[in-house]
């Protein structure tokens, strides 16, 4: 009789330790599988940052090359305008006056602070002194 309970639960053992590492199996699959979507994902955004940087760039070329045909055409305007019409007054001849520089916008060396200095007072039930400046 002994040896019917060793082989069932040598036999309930075997089922239990296949069923568990069944589960743990299709749990570390699925780690590995979202670990692979994850690096894909990570690569295809950074992949999208490189291409809006190199976006960016190219057109930032394109603008100041705009920029430099305008001025170019001005130029020439202003040239043909002068020398095809000599009596023209210069008031009235719309190419005499130089071309706008492009102004290039810096941005700001620190972020916008949302947030003041200190408490005003409102909240405090005291009235705050003003600095004298």
């Amino acid at each position: 009789m002994a040896w019917i309970n060793g082989l069932v639960l040598v036999a309930v053992g075997i089922v239990v330790g296949f069923l568990l590492a069944r589960i743990t199996r299709k749990n570390a699959d699925n780690a590995k599988a979202l670990q692979k979507e994850l690096d894909k994902t990570k690569y295809e955004l950074e992949q999208y940052r490189q291409d809006l940087v190199d976006h960016f760039a190219q057109s930032a070329k394109l603008l100041e090359s705009i920029s430099k045909d305008y001025a170019k055409l001005h130029q020439h305007m202003a040239k043909t305008s002068s020398d095809l019409m000599p009596d023209l007054p210069e008031q009235d001849n719309p190419f005499t006056k130089p071309v706008p520089e492009l102004v290039v916008a810096e941005a700001p060396q620190e972020p916008p602070r949302d947030y003041s200095e200190g408490a005003t007072g409102l909240l405090k039930g005291e009235p705050t002194e003003r600095k004298a400046g």
